[in-house]
């Protein structure tokens, strides 16, 4: 059965809910091990005060027993702690609308925000029924599932991670296209110590204070983050139909998180200002292996993974809620008003990593378990390693 993930929940609901089908049995998973990258998603310089009341927290409903999967659907559930000042706006309830709730009603558009849109295409006059699920609230959950799929990927030694390469002009150091896995690693531990997830040091400052900058001004910032994903395994993908290509695959899962407004493979588009001769990856031969000294394509060829690390970059744009909101037009007047402003982050960009990570995550795990699947982790293991040596031997 190939993977698949489903969430609801809105922002300021009762909880988040999520179910994830499709992982074999006997893969280990715990609410702590989960529990490691909600903390990550809720840290990042520039976040806003939401991450003060919500100390996330994912409780495995289904799935699971005894510590290991056990074949069945993974269903989790992340409580929102601030539904206690929020029951009477947003209850399912019939009949319990609210002074409150009239009070908490919103009906100016933020431009850039999924407000307007989505008002209009379900004929809702209350933008709140918008806002409240097109909210990036919403990746804490994509997150927790992702975190499994980091777990059954980590079974056979694949790590994937992330850090930010830019926030508003500040860039960080240019990294090398023959950057090895070992030296991916290695940033990527010291971006965790920063708290703008950068591994550049001076380029970190710069950015904090960018974004102490942007919030003197009450705006935001939007910027960069890059991820990679390490020994991935010739072959996974496919070029055979579009919807096989697991590059497609991969932008589609980081264009779907929000507030994301571009992807790009290995060099992506400074390729194209580039001849072929400098861009394209040479293929040698040592050792009974293929290998290149360059991953300029970032490990990623005709859709299918060709043995080199996966590198990927996402543009973030700035949020869309300011404290000191843009024009807009109230949708029931249609009288000129300010956009509505609903508690939010300076910058997210350090956070949006860690949300990337997961969808790369859950991507990469779909195309492996196409490629090798079982029932239980020991048949895929078989699977997967009867794969190796016929690499070996090829």
């Amino acid at each position: 059965m190939p993977l698949s993930y489903l969430t609801s929940g809105e922002s300021h609901g009762k909880a988040l809910t999520g179910i994830l089908e499709g992982i074999p049995s006997g893969l280990s998973v715990s609410e702590d091990y989960i529990g490691i990258d909600l903390k990550r998603r809720q840290g990042g310089y520039g976040r806003g005060g939401r991450m003060k009341i919500e100390t996330d927290k994912a409780e495995i409903l289904s799935g699971v027993r005894f510590g290991k999967t056990i074949g069945s659907p993974i269903a989790l559930l992340i409580q929102n702690k601030d539904w206690e000042n929020w029951e009477q706006i947003m209850s399912a309830e019939c009949g319990v609308r609210s002074v409150e709730s009239n009070s908490k009603s919103v009906t100016s558009p933020r431009p850039g925000h999924a407000d307007l849109a989505g008002a209009v295409k379900y004929d809702i006059h209350d933008i709140r029924n918008i806002l409240e699920r097109s909210s990036a609230r919403e990746t804490a959950m994509r997150v927790a599932l992702g975190a499994i799929a980091k777990k059954f990927l980590a079974e056979f030694d694949i790590t994937i991670g992330s850090y930010v390469i830019q926030i508003g002009k500040v860039k960080s150091e240019k990294l090398k296209a023959s950057s090895s896995e070992k030296e991916l690693l290695e940033l990527f531990k010291t971006a965790e110590k920063s708290p703008v997830r950068c591994y550049d040091k001076k380029a970190s400052q710069k950015m904090i204070a960018l974004i102490d900058k942007a919030t003197k001004q009450g705006n935001s910032l939007g910027g960069i983050f890059e991820i990679f994903a390490t020994n991935i395994p010739v072959g996974l993908g496919s070029h055979i139909q579009w919807d096989k290509r697991l590059d497609g695959k991969l932008a589609q899962a980081l264009m779907s998180i929000q507030a994301i407004k571009g992807v790009e493979i290995g060099m992506g588009f400074e390729m194209s200002s580039k001849y072929g001769s400098e861009v394209m990856d040479e293929i040698f031969y040592k050792s009974s292996r293929f290998y290149r000294k360059t991953n300029n394509a970032g490990g990623i060829e005709g859709g299918m993974t060709n043995g080199m690390p996966i590198i990927i970059r996402a543009a973030m744009k700035p949020i869309p809620t300011l404290r000191r909101p843009l024009q807009s037009v109230d949708i029931n007047t249609k009288k000129p008003i300010r956009a509505a402003y609903e508690r939010s982050d300076v910058c997210a960009v350090p956070a949006a990593g860690v949300v990337g990570e997961a969808m790369t995550a859950l991507a990469i795990a779909e195309a492996f378990l196409e490629k090798f699947n079982g029932d239980s982790m020991s048949e895929v293991k078989r699977n997967y390693n009867s794969y190796l040596k016929y690499l070996s031997k090829f």
